[in-house]
C-alpha cells in the first residue's frame, strides 16, 4: 500500500476511532457511565470524560446515552506517548504527540522491536502480526520484529501482565540493551483492559516498566498500530481527516 505516501487503506464499516464528546449533556444522568463495562467514564464539568486507554470501543455508551453525547469517529489516530492523552474531552486535540525523543534520536532510521504477550488472548497479537504481511510491509520503514530482546531496541507489550507472565517479562526488558523504548498496545497493556483490578493482573505494563508510547483500542486497528510507530519514532505521515468530516458510528 502506498501509505503513507499515499491515502490511508479503507477501514472497515464497523471501525470505531477517536471518540467525540459533546461539550455538554444532560445534568445528573449517567446512562453511559452506567453502561460502560469497564468504567471508562467519569464526569467533567458539564460534559464527559472518556479514557480511551480503558475503553474496549464497544460503543455501549453511545447505545445508553439519550442525548447522543458521545460518538466515535473514523479518526485512527489514537496512539499518544503520555498516558495522560488518552483521556478525552471535549476540548481535546484531534491528535495527542506520539513522538519520543528518544526514539526518534537513536531508532529514527532503524527499530527493531521484541514483541511480548503478558496474558493476551491473541487479539492484538494477530493484528500486530499483520503489520508484517507484504501489503502492509513495516519493515520498508526500519521497523521489525526480532527473536531475541538482545538484538531489540525495545519491546512491544500485548496483554494485562498476568502474574505468571510479570518475571518474564521484566527479565525481557532487563535483557534489551539502553536507550530502550516500551510500547503499551491495546487496551490490556495500557489498562488492564476488562481485566483491570484483577488480583492475577498487573493492570498494564505501566505498572512495571516506563512506557514510551500507548496504543489503545481492543484490538487497535493494524494502521492505529503503524500510525503509533511512526510517530513514535518521528516519520512524516499525514493527519487523519479531521473528526469533524469523519463518518461516525
Amino acid at each position: 500500500m502506498a501509505y503513507p505516501a499515499g491515502p490511508a487503506p479503507e477501514l472497515p464499516d464497523r471501525f470505531a476511532g477517536r471518540p467525540l464528546i459533546r461539550a455538554k449533556c444532560q445534568e445528573n444522568c449517567s446512562a453511559c457511565l452506567d453502561g460502560c463495562p469497564v468504567g471508562a467514564l467519569r464526569r467533567a464539568g458539564e460534559g464527559v470524560e472518556l479514557d480511551i486507554g480503558r475503553c474496549l470501543f464497544c460503543r455501549a455508551c453511545v447505545a445508553t446515552c439519550p442525548q447522543a453525547a458521545i460518538v466515535f469517529s473514523r479518526n485512527y489516530q489514537l496512539a499518544a506517548a503520555q498516558r495522560s492523552d488518552l483521556l478525552v474531552r471535549a476540548t481535546s486535540p484531534e491528535r495527542a504527540e506520539a513522538l519520543s525523543a528518544t526514539a526518534r534520536k537513536y531508532f529514527g532510521r532503524s527499530l527493531k522491536l521484541r514483541q511480548v504477550s503478558a496474558g493476551g488472548c491473541n487479539a492484538c497479537e494477530a493484528d500486530v502480526n499483520v503489520l508484517g504481511t507484504p501489503a502492509w510491509d513495516m519493515g520498508r520503514f526500519g521497523i521489525q520484529f526480532v527473536a531475541s530482546p538482545r538484538h531489540a531496541d525495545g519491546l512491544l507489550i500485548t496483554g494485562p501482565v498476568t502474574e505468571n507472565m510479570r518475571l518474564a517479562l521484566e527479565k525481557t526488558y532487563a535483557a534489551i540493551p539502553t536507550p530502550r523504548i516500551v510500547i503499551a498496545c491495546g487496551a490490556c497493556a495500557v489498562s488492564g483492559g476488562p481485566y483491570i483490578d484483577h488480583p492475577e493482573t498487573h493492570n498494564g505494563a505501566g505498572t512495571l516498566l516506563p512506557v514510551d508510547l500507548y496504543i489503545p483500542g481492543c484490538p487497535p486497528h493494524p494502521l492505529t498500530i503503524l500510525d503509533g510507530l511512526l510517530r513514535l519514532i518521528g516519520k512524516p505521515v499525514p493527519a487523519a481527516m479531521s473528526s469533524a468530516h469523519l463518518k461516525p458510528h
